[in-house]
């Protein structure tokens, strides 16, 4: 629309003509919007507020003596405030390139001044600080112009041919140099001890590998040597329980012969030697008998006629009985025990009449008669086998 004018959007407008701005400037600022403008009675002019830059290359001589080589560049601009605008208007409008060379300038004298005060090794290891100085003391004096510092980078310091920075940094690069000496050992020696890790556990896999193929080989020959003497073991354990049930059968029929000939003929055997053992003993017995018999015919005799001759004498003796006073006191038992002692004394009547006559011959006399008085007395005594007391004879 004619006669409508609007800035850009890192521009600020400046109108002057009319009435006067804020604070008693010589323009109005407009930012951000549009305004109407008569084209005759008013003029509009543009002031950038876009990012600037200003790059200073100055040598500066430290606390120490030693001049160094400095390039720094600054980052700047025009506030956004109106004050700030209306500075920089004033001062820069005509000829907006100025801003950069005269901010050079300023940053130009203020780093002199900071890198006078300072080592070179401050100023090498604190870059840092050296632009934060800058910055703090260029501040109010960029303020007074309009203009606003973003950054302040250190680019690069050099001292020429003096080499003291390079002195400076021998050590460290020695130091560094020796690390990088010491880890490249390092990492060669773990290089190489990962390599002889890696060919022992290749070793071992490849052992191991071995181990097992020889097993597995070893399995296979051994269940095909199995499988090859199955049949030749199977029939060799058929024959072997052949002969022994063949054994056995053998065993058992030899025990039943030897039974059968214990029976058959052992037996017989000894039936008949027991035998005629018997009868050779009988036969022995007999001619002893007929031998002692022929010995003694006579005395045989004797004891024949003696013998026919005891139950008289018995008799004689048991009449001597007839007139004595006889207490039985046991009973029974006492009438048995004189009937023995009776026939005790028949018996030894008879000893002494064959005494008699084997030594005197036969002389006539009865043998009850000759001795009848003496020889039948009967003593008292006691049945151990009754309480009845003792027998009495008077």
């Amino acid at each position: 629309m004619f006669g409508y004018r609007v800035p850009a959007p890192d521009e600020a407008m400046l109108i002057s003509g009319g009435r006067r701005g804020l604070g008693g400037a010589p323009f109005r600022v407009v930012t951000g919007h549009g305004k109407f403008v008569l084209p005759v009675f008013r003029k509009v002019r543009f002031l950038t507020l876009s990012m600037c830059e200003a790059e200073v290359t100055e040598t500066c001589v430290t606390r120490q003596g030693i001049s160094l080589h400095v390039r720094a560049v600054i980052a700047f601009k025009v506030g956004n405030d109106h004050e700030s605008i209306i500075n920089a208007g004033q001062r820069f409008l005509s000829d907006q390139e100025q801003m950069s060379v005269l901010t050079g300038r300023i940053f130009a004298g203020h780093l002199r001044a900071i890198i006078g005060s300072m080592t070179v090794e401050e100023i090498v290891t604190e870059r840092q600080k050296l632009a934060a100085e800058v910055l703090d003391t260029s501040k109010t004096e960029m303020a007074k112009i309009g203009l606003i510092v973003d950054s302040l980078q250190i680019q690069s310091i050099d001292d020429g041919d003096t080499g003291y920075i390079d002195a400076m940094s021998a050590p460290h690069k020695a130091a560094i140099q020796r690390q990088a000496q010491i880890a490249q050992a390092q990492a060669t020696q773990a290089s190489a001890e990962a390599e002889q890790a890696a060919a022992r556990k290749q070793a071992e896999y490849a052992r191991q590998t071995a181990v097992v193929r020889a097993e597995y080989s070893a399995e296979v020959d051994r269940a095909q040597a199995e499988a090859a003497q199955a049949g030749p073991l199977a029939q060799a354990h058929a024959q072997q329980e052949v002969l022994a049930a063949q054994t056995e059968l053998a065993q058992r029929q030899a025990k039943l012969r030897q039974q059968q000939l214990v029976a058959e003929v052992v037996k017989p055997a000894e039936a008949e030697a027991e035998r005629v053992r018997i009868l050779a003993a009988a036969e022995a017995q007999r001619m002893k008998i007929q031998a002692e018999a022929a010995a003694s015919y006579d005395r045989v005799a004797l004891d024949r006629m003696l013998i026919d001759q005891l139950p008289q004498i018995v008799k004689e003796a048991a009449g001597g009985l007839a007139g004595a006073n006889v207490n039985v006191l046991n009973g029974a038992d006492g009438l048995g025990e004189i009937a023995a002692g009776l026939v005790s004394q028949g018996l030894t009547i008879l000893d002494s009449v064959r005494q008699n006559l084997n030594g005197q011959g036969s002389d006539g006399d009865r043998p009850g008669e000759s001795q009848g008085s003496g020889l039948l007395q009967l003593h008292p005594g006691k049945d151990p086998k009754s309480d009845d007391g003792p027998v009495n004879v008077d």
